[in-house]
Order: C-alpha cells, then sequence, then structure tokens
C-alpha cells in the first residue's frame, strides 16, 4: 500500500436502497475477458455458454443472455442471496443461493442455513449438517437489483464454531475493549496468479516455456507485458460496485500475476472484504475460462511469489509520537515470529526465502524502506514520526481473519517478560 488513509463508510456492512440504480456486470460485460479458443482443439466452455449452443448458437446465446440479465425489481420484492462460507481447505469458497422475500440492509435480518459438510471435508457423514450463520452483506455485481452476496461462517448445529471457522476467534479479539479502543486499521494487499486452463501454466507464458525475465511486467503496459488486465479491471470495478473497500490494483513482478489492494479497513471487516473480493475474483475467471491461484509460489525458480502484504497501524500509532508505538509492535512481533508464520499460509516456505524482495523464514527482521525484511516500515512514517507498519511475511493463501486478529492480539494484548523484551530490543536495535 502507498498509503494509510482515513476508513471511509465503503467498509460499514450495510445495504442502501439506493443499490438499485447501478447497472450489474452483464454477461456480454465479460466478453473481452474470454480467451481465444484454438480452433483446431475442442470447443471450451464460456461465459457465452457455447456449451449449449447448437444449430442456433446465436439464438440461443441471445435468450440466455436475455434471463441472466433480468432485473427482476419491477416485478418481485423478492431477492437472490448468495451464501458464501469458506471450505474445508481453508482457501476454497463455496456458495448457493436462496429467495429472500424483501430487500435488507444487515445481515441480521437475514436467516441461518446449513450445508452438507462432508462434501466440503468440514463433517462427517453421518452428521453432516452445517449452520451458516450470515455476518457480512454486499451488493450482488453478477445479479444486480438488490440482490446480494452473503459473507457467512459456520457451525455446528449445538453453535459451536467449525474447526475451520476462523472469523468467530478473530470476532472475539477485535471485541477488547483494548482492541476497540486502538480502532486497528488493515490495508491488505492481495496477490494472485492468473493460470491457463487446461495446462495450469500462467496467462500469457509459452506453454512448457518461458517469458523474458523479470523487469518489464511490473506495473507494465502492453500486449508483451500484461497478460489478464481485464480481469484485473472487472474484478476492481466489481468490487466498487459490490461495496468492498477495494483502494487500488496493478500488475505485478511476474508476468500474470496481478495484486489488488483492499483497506483501510477496521477490524474484523478487514477479513470480510477480503473473502468477499477473493468470491467475485473466482467468479470473474470463471466466467473467463481462466484459473486463479494463489499459491505462494506457483512458479519455481527465479520469480517472484505472491504474498498478502498487510499494513496495520492502531490510534497509538497514527498519533505524535506513534513511531515509539511502532517499534514497540516490531518488538512484540518479533518475539512471536514463529506463531506468526505457522499461520501465515500454506507453503509459505517456498516463498519466505531472503530473495525476491522477502525475509528468511528462520530469520525475523525490520527495516526502513527495506522490502527484503519481515516488517517494513515506510520513509514517510519515519519522517513523520508515526504512521503503519508493514507485515511482509502472509502469504496469498493466508486467511485475513487469522492474520489479522493476530496482529491485533501480539500487539495490543499480548505482554512479554521484561527480560525477553530487553534481549529482543538489543538484537534488533531497538530502542524502546
Amino acid at each position: 500500500m502507498a498509503q494509510i488513509l482515513a476508513p471511509t463508510s465503503q467498509w460499514q456492512m450495510k445495504i442502501t436502497k439506493s443499490s438499485t440504480t447501478a447497472s450489474p456486470m452483464t454477461a456480454k460485460m465479460w466478453g473481452s475477458l474470454v480467451l481465444k479458443q484454438n480452433k483446431k482443439g475442442p470447443a471450451r466452455s464460456s461465459t457465452k455458454f457455447r456449451v449449449l449452443a447448437t444449430k442456433a448458437e446465436g439464438y440461443t446465446i441471445n435468450r440466455l443472455e436475455g434471463l441472466l440479465n433480468l432485473d427482476l425489481t419491477p416485478f418481485t420484492d423478492r431477492i437472490i442471496a448468495e451464501y458464501i462460507w469458506i471450505g474445508g481447505s481453508g482457501v476454497d469458497v463455496r456458495s448457493k443461493s436462496r429467495t429472500i422475500s424483501k430487500p435488507v440492509e444487515d445481515p441480521s435480518e437475514l436467516p441461518k442455513w446449513n450445508y452438507d459438510g462432508s462434501s466440503t471435508g468440514q463433517a462427517p457423514g453421518e452428521d453432516s449438517e452445517v449452520i451458516l450463520y450470515p455476518q457480512a452483506i454486499f451488493k450482488d455485481p453478477f445479479r444486480g437489483g438488490n440482490n446480494i452476496l452473503v459473507i457467512c461462517d459456520a457451525y455446528t448445529p449445538q453453535g459451536e464454531p467449525i474447526p475451520t471457522n476462523k472469523r468467530a476467534r478473530a470476532a472475539e479479539i477485535f471485541k477488547n475493549k483494548k482492541v476497540i479502543d486502538e480502532v486497528p486499521w488493515y490495508g491488505i494487499e492481495q496477490e494472485y496468479t492468473l493460470l491457463q486452463t487446461d495446462v495450469k501454466w500462467p496467462l500469457g507464458w509459452p506453454v512448457g516455456g518461458y517469458p523474458g525475465p523479470q523487469g518489464p511486467y511490473y506495473c507494465g503496459a502492453g500486449a508483451d507485458k500484461s497478460f489478464g488486465r481485464d480481469i484485473s479491471d472487472a474484478h476492481y470495478k466489481a468490487c466498487l460496485y459490490a461495496g468492498i473497500n477495494i483502494s487500488g490494483t496493478n500488475g505485478e513482478v511476474m508476468p500474470g500475476q496481478w495484486e489488488y489492494q483492499v483497506g483501510p479497513s477496521v477490524g474484523i471487516e478487514a477479513g470480510d472484504h477480503i473473502w468477499a473480493s477473493r468470491y467475485i475474483l473466482e467468479r470473474i475467471t470463471e466466467q473467463a475460462g481462466v484459473v486463479l491461484t494463489l499459491d505462494p509460489k506457483p512458479i519455481e525458480g527465479d520469480w517472484n511469489g505472491a504474498g498478502c502484504h498487510t499494513n496495520y497501524s492502531t490510534k497509538s500509532m497514527r498519533e505524535e509520537g506513534g513511531f515509539e508505538v511502532i517499534k514497540k509492535a516490531i518488538l512484540n512481533l518479533s518475539l512471536r515470529h514463529g506463531e506468526h508464520i505457522s499461520a501465515y499460509g500454506e507453503g509459505n516456505e517456498r516463498r519466505l526465502t531472503g530473495k525476491h524482495e522477502t525475509a528468511s523464514i528462520n530469520t525475523f527482521s525490520w527495516g526502513v524502506a527495506n522490502r527484503g525484511c519481515s516488517i517494513r516500515v515506510g520513509r514517510e512514517t519515519e519522517k513523520q514520526g508515526k504512521g503503519y507498519l508493514e507485515d511482509r511475511r502472509p502469504a496469498s493463501n493466508m486467511d485475513p481473519y487469522i492474520v489479522t486478529s493476530l496482529l491485533a492480539e501480539t500487539t495490543l494484548l499480548w505482554e512479554p517478560t521484561l527480560e525477553a523484551e530487553a534481549l529482543a530490543a538489543q538484537k534488533l536495535a531497538l530502542n524502546v
């Protein structure tokens, strides 16, 4: 993140009645995203529903598009709510739809629902019912109108969070008075890689081969440098439509890799917004016929990995004298380095090698304007004596509920012994 700004009203989890005036992302809008089909190979399914079109292909397509883009608002008060939850891998997003009798403005107005947890790796077959609790709502950029996306977390029928429900634990931390009083802000930089569907090789790369070395691709423009810009732009607009506090996007160092930023968001909303944005990205790549991966090191060798750098500040850090508070936070983070690394994403050891703008996974470090450190502090923060820190350790597949709540817990609720603090301060050359 280039800077941390004051949160706007966008992060509030409510849907206003004016949402009906905006236009949904229609099927025609995805036309430029679809990869050109190989005429010699078999036809692939795409947003144009080629698999359903036979002799009267154009007619079939037009009829389907017409039905998909129907505006239900003049004909019924009922809406479609897409319930979204995190699957058994901790990274996959699942969803299903239900009809709600009227438009809603708050998740508390929505009913709980259930799903078959044995089909998502979250419950045994003999006791498979898992209950969905609606937690946050966003406008649906695919259906438009008053239709909504609903971020849910998952519980047993007895009301206990299931093991993969990381939101419940995060919510407890963010409800702590010490945390509430410090108003923690988060700006999360989500990197991702686009892959060709059949070969699982980065978009724009020759199949089985490699493009030119890294250098011209970061924030680059041109057909030989930028691969997947339409997907990035479509995602950007869809997130803005949905009410996600997305603040920017850019092409990344490795070709076929992109990043978008969400924030600043306060507390638990940071996780809700990232998961909603990931779901929308999955849907867009699905329609474009491209595979999305959050693998932290999708291509081995001299290529950048994919991270989810997390910018973080508290009220005390943003006020006069905040740099001293930041240094104390860095001290605490150094003493819990192992705990953070273990929670910062699967396969992160392949990314955190000390190369390609990363620090070694085994060693905690910090520095000003140093992208090879675990924690980076910006030049402006040093100059102003207040601001924020950037935790560069989280992998692209990290769970934002875990990362954001762990940062708050370590810096606001956890206290090291005086001896451990003194030793760490000496090792890191921190005068706290």
